[in-house]
Order: C-alpha cells, then sequence, then structure tokens
C-alpha cells in the first residue's frame, strides 16, 4: 500500500473517531441536561403542592365568594388532589431521571397543576399565566414532543373543563364557546417560538462538543507526530 493511500486511509478514520467521540459527547449532555431538568420540575411539584394548599386556604374562599359551586371543596381537592399530580412525576424525576416516559409524565403533570390552580383562584385571568410559566420551564428540556404533549393535555383540559365547568375555568358561568380556542391559540403562538428555541438549543450544544471533539483530535495528532520527531530512529547523526 502507498504512503498517500495509508494517509488518506488515517484521515478517514481520524474523522471517523472525532465524529464518534462527538456524537457520544452530544447525547451525554443532553441526558445531563435532561436528567438535571426531571430533577428541577420534581422539587417543583412538592413546592406547587405547598403553594396550591396555601391558595386553598387563603385565596379560594375569596376567589369562589359568592359562586355557586366548589368553594368548600377546595381544600381536600389541594391536598389529595395535589397529592395524586405530584407523586407519580416526583417520584419518576428523583429516581428514574432522563427516562423518555419521566419527562412526557412530567408534562402532562404540570398542566394539570396549571388547571388546578386555575380553579383553585376561581378561574382568576392571571393565573393562567401558570401555563405559559410551564411551558418555558418545559421548553428546558430541548424537546418539541414535550411542548406538545403539554399543548394536547392543556387544550383538552380547558375544552372538557370548559364545556362542563365554565367557571372553574373562566370565572364566569357563561363564556362564549370559543374562549378555549383563543387560549389555545396563544399557547400555540408560545409554543412556536420555544420549539425554535429549543432547535437553536440543540444545535448549540452539538457545534460545541464538535468542535471540542476537533481540538482534542488535533491536540493528538500534535503529540503524536511530536512523538515521532523525538524517537530514536527519527534523529539525524
Amino acid at each position: 500500500m502507498t504512503p498517500s493511500a495509508l494517509t488518506a486511509e488515517d484521515d478517514n478514520l481520524a474523522v471517523t473517531r472525532i465524529v464518534a467521540r462527538a456524537e457520544e459527547r452530544y447525547q451525554s449532555r443532553v441526558r445531563r441536561l435532561i436528567a438535571e431538568t426531571d430533577r428541577m420540575f420534581a422539587w417543583l411539584m412538592l413546592g406547587q403542592w405547598m403553594f396550591a394548599i396555601l391558595l386553598a386556604l387563603a385565596l379560594s374562599p375569596y376567589g369562589w365568594s359568592g359562586k355557586t359551586s366548589g368553594g368548600n371543596l377546595n381544600l381536600p381537592l389541594a391536598v389529595f388532589g395535589g397529592a395524586l399530580l405530584t407523586s407519580l412525576p416526583a417520584y419518576l424525576g428523583f429516581f428514574h431521571p432522563a427516562a423518555p416516559m419521566t419527562r412526557y409524565v412530567i408534562a402532562a403533570a404540570q398542566m394539570l397543576w396549571s388547571a388546578l390552580l386555575i380553579h383553585l383562584s376561581g378561574g382568576r385571568i392571571e393565573t393562567h399565566f401558570h401555563v405559559f410559566g410551564s411551558l418555558a420551564f418545559l421548553a428546558f428540556y430541548r424537546d418539541w414532543r414535550v411542548l406538545l404533549t403539554a399543548t394536547l393535555v392543556v387544550a383538552t383540559e380547558h375544552f372538557l373543563r370548559g364545556a362542563l365547568w365554565p367557571e372553574s375555568v373562566y370565572g364566569i358561568v357563561n363564556p362564549e364557546w370559543w374562549r378555549f380556542l383563543e387560549h389555545a391559540f396563544w399557547v400555540l403562538f408560545c409554543d412556536a417560538f420555544l420549539i425554535l428555541s429549543c432547535q437553536r438549543g440543540l444545535k448549540s450544544i452539538r457545534e460545541l462538543v464538535e468542535h471540542g471533539a476537533q481540538m482534542e483530535a488535533l491536540a493528538q495528532t500534535a503529540w503524536s507526530e511530536a512523538a515521532a520527531l523525538s524517537s530514536p530512529g527519527t534523529r539525524t547523526a
């Protein structure tokens, strides 16, 4: 085999190693990011549970004051409903971080937390901002499928609860039938930019690890060449 052929083969092998090293580091960094976000949401679930109980004690009696349904049931709902929403995602976040099921369960539970908090506040429009804050937090996963899961859950929940108990969602007994479509539109509007941000974030991570792999390969090549030049067989008399 000629020296030029050996050089080409070595170059191809070096490129293959760089690509493999970069992909391994990319996957490792993404898994670490997801695991950290899982644990963050596990703590958030516990915090929301405590907050829901305080909300049921402090705000719900006033938020539901004068309304025809639901106010006196809010404390048990916050305690037991909150426990139901918290238990599984918190368990998965602490003990099964980075598993695919974990982040989808967390996405669904987080949207249901928005629904519970909206109900506890008597359908206050300000509490609906919890939905958008939750979507921003879920974007930490850098996974558009998580945002899609959350969007489907919150849209379905708003539609069903708006049809069966509109006062719990909008704070009024007879909202317009298309109100849930308006809310869904703004959620999708938010999703569009968050998904774009997720894709750019993943691209930045990949570019970073590829650059690091290339620098490491160059350094290793330079070290090998220096070692070859300094070996006894290559020294001149």
